[in-house]
């Protein structure tokens, strides 16, 4: 079967194009020249010349806090503007069998919680998670409307060879020296490696539908502290009070959005946040992976 993949010289696509390679003829659409169909999909509709039995859109902003209007819109025009471009090229060149749509556990909207079901309302109000939030809306009438089973996959905190986000400021915090442990790191999150969405399609490609992803582990700041300390042959990093990283939080505060630390960030820190995969390991039949037990930086 023929599968374009957006996305592919990104972390996500990296890890996942050769796994898919063994099962599907795989193409790649993006603005590098390495790509098969190179286009900027947040302000053009690429020029497709062929139809696609799937596409696996993982093409996305994230990773970043907005300082300005302009950085907030760039979420939009490449999470949302970039899906209905794609689309419209889709309508041109053929309307695909199946397309999975990489999202995020961000559209729920929140800092605390235990075992979050697909269930739960979207209340993500951040640039980032109110694009994928427009962009799951868009897909599921742009689907419906063309007859194509739709897919949403939203996974958790990412874990893989140099990822990015809040593992990698960790794995470089704990490299440099400069990272501190918080409250003895207790607060749990829920975390996947990066190649378990690739074997994730075969599966769910064919059947659609809304999944969190996650391993079944949910591991504290505390055990990924250690794990990459112990990679990186380094001292476990040192654990200040909360009252401590209180105070910090507060100046933060005071420096706005660039600053390491302030009370948002904290209270995402310190609290734990973890997501089900029963629905995606009950109807799909899917086995995660270990984080704890295969994660190499």
């Amino acid at each position: 079967m023929n599968l374009l993949l957006t996305g592919a010289s990104g972390f996500l696509g990296k890890n996942i194009r050769p796994i898919l390679a063994k099962h599907y003829n795989v193409k790649s659409l993006g603005r590098g020249p390495s790509n098969d169909f190179i286009a900027d999909i947040t302000s053009e509709v690429p020029a497709l010349s062929e139809k696609f039995n799937i596409i696996i859109h993982a093409a996305g902003k994230a990773h970043t806090t907005p300082k300005n209007d302009q950085e907030k819109q760039l979420f939009f025009d490449v999470n949302l503007n970039g899906t209905k471009n794609l689309c419209s090229s889709l309508e041109k060149a053929g309307i695909p069998e199946q397309f999975i749509f990489i999202s995020t556990v961000a559209v729920y909207g929140l800092d605390e919680g235990t075992n979050i079901t697909e269930q739960h309302s979207l209340n993500g109000g951040s640039p980032y998670a109110l694009s994928k939030r427009k962009a799951e809306e868009f897909l599921t009438g742009w689907c419906k409307e063309h007859g194509v089973i739709l897919t949403i996959l939203r996974p958790s905190l990412i874990a893989g060879p140099d990822a990015p986000g809040n593992l990698g400021a960790m794995v470089q915090g704990i490299r440099s020296g400069k990272y501190l442990s918080i409250a003895g790191g207790k607060a749990r999150k829920s975390i996947l490696m990066v190649e378990d969405i690739a074997h994730l399609i075969p599966l769910v490609a064919d059947k659609g539908g809304i999944y969190n992803i996650c391993d079944d582990t949910h591991p504290s700041f505390r055990q990924l502290e250690l794990l990459t300390s112990k990679q990186l042959g380094k001292k476990p990093p040192t654990s200040i009070p909360l009252w401590i990283a209180r105070l910090m939080a507060m100046a933060g505060n005071l420096l706005g959005a660039g600053a390491p630390i302030n009370s948002r960030k904290l209270k995402k820190i310190t609290g734990s946040l973890t997501f089900s995969n029963e629905k995606a390991k009950q109807t799909l039949g899917w086995t995660p992976t270990d984080v704890l037990k295969n994660y190499q930086i």
